[in-house]
């Protein structure tokens, strides 16, 4: 990927995050799944081996209201992993990662 791809890309990430603050919750955080393309691999049908929607959003609740596992759980989301590297995970700001692991926690909707 071009610098400047590569830029934009992590501008409209921290844009798209600060902008998601400004409306309502459960809308903003489904149009910054959108956005970033979650839905390209975790719509309906996912793509290989990813999880569904769904299936993320059950799996984050068990951390509902509760902060820094929701912290930890952004963390692991932009985090690389060797096995499996997912550049548009690791694109993620801290700030977007973490509405989308709370807007998961709260059942995607």
């Amino acid at each position: 990927m071009n610098k400047h791809l590569h830029a934009r890309l992590k501008r409209l990430s921290g844009l798209t995050a600060a902008l998601s603050l400004l409306t309502t919750p459960a809308s903003a955080n489904q149009q910054l799944a959108a956005d970033m393309g979650c839905y390209n691999c975790h719509g309906s049908p996912a793509l290989k081996n990813a999880p569904s929607m769904a299936r993320l959003a059950e799996h984050a609740a068990k951390a509902r209201g509760d902060d820094e596992a929701l912290k930890k759980r952004a963390e692991k989301l932009r985090a690389t992993s060797a096995l499996h590297p997912i550049a548009v995970h690791e694109r993620l700001s801290p700030e977007a990662a973490e509405l989308l692991v709370r807007w998961l926690s709260e059942g995607a909707k």
